[in-house]
């Protein structure tokens, strides 16, 4: 957040001065719903994409369940036991293409610039942003775990480990929303941040979400055993206590420890970075 002084105002690329933000926890908060609002009522006026994000996780646990799991096979357990919380968390990194494609839209739009001439803070506009995604991912999230529950699995190890599973994995997004907006801020174009997004498909795909890591080659096994992704898969598999399969790395063997120092590592570098380009942009 920034305080611009009389004699220090800044201009934004529409020609009109930046206001000081009001200081304090209450007007962050108010920011923040603000802007949380925002993003909802975009949702709220985008069936079509609300519709898809409610669909895409039944589709993902009857194609790669019955369709892919026909043929697999992975010690310790049934194959849709080991892969639903692979799906949860590719629920978690899909926060990432929508908060980029939002992002550079606000920018190339104008709607960013129009939002720092007014007397409102970056940092609460952005928290609203990932507080609605947030939202709208334990939605989706809840949706899957029916379907998930529908297809066979089970969280076996209580209540509480469950809950705590479900939190880390609703963390792991929180931390993708703010690399999205890094990145969407980054690219400053739609159609930029939409090419970007398909660059999220491999690194989702190299991790142990949908098979063990111990049938690749060595290479790599330990780019997958280091991907933060397969850090939270591992995870969510320990709490959930859904099978596991090989590992060898040493995130796999302390998944939760290696997600929360991966969440806090992420979140230390794109958290200042996302409102640093906020600010910047355009200038």
């Amino acid at each position: 957040m920034s305080v611009a002084t009389p004699g220090s105002a800044q201009r934004s690329a529409l020609g009109a001065p930046h206001r000081p933000a009001p200081a304090g926890l209450a007007a962050l908060l108010t920011d923040a719903l603000t802007s949380m609002r925002r993003v909802l009522l975009h949702y709220r006026h985008s069936p079509g994409l609300v519709a898809a994000s409610l669909a895409v996780p039944v589709v993902m646990v009857v194609l790669f369940g019955y369709v892919f799991g026909s043929a697999m096979r992975v010690p310790g357990g049934d194959y849709r036991e080991f892969l639903l919380p692979g799906l949860f968390a590719m629920v978690s990194v899909n926060g990432i293409t929508p908060t980029m494609v939002g992002a550079a839209r606000d920018v190339a739009r104008g709607a960013a610039d129009r939002i720092r001439s007014m007397p409102v803070s970056r940092f609460g506009v952005l928290l609203g942003t990932a507080l609605a995604d947030l939202l709208v991912s334990t939605v989706v999230l809840v949706l899957l775990a029916a379907v998930g529950l529908l297809s066979g699995w089970r969280a076996h190890r209580g209540p509480g480990l469950a809950l705590a599973g479900f939190g880390l994995l609703l963390l792991f997004r929180f931390v993708m929303t703010w690399l999205g907006t890094c990145l969407g801020l980054a690219a400053g174009r739609e159609e930029v941040a939409g090419q970007l997004a398909v660059l999220t498909f491999p690194v989702a795909m190299v991790t142990n979400s949908f098979v063990p890591t111990g049938g690749m080659p060595g290479w790599l096994r330990v780019v997958a055993e280091w991907n933060p992704i397969s850090s939270v898969v591992a995870a969510a598999r320990q709490l959930f206590g859904n099978p596991a399969g090989s590992a060898a790395g040493w995130p796999l063997h302390h998944p939760v420890t290696a997600s929360l120092l991966w969440a806090a590592l992420l979140l230390a570098l794109c958290g200042p970075l996302a409102v640093r380009g906020y600010h910047r942009h355009g200038r």
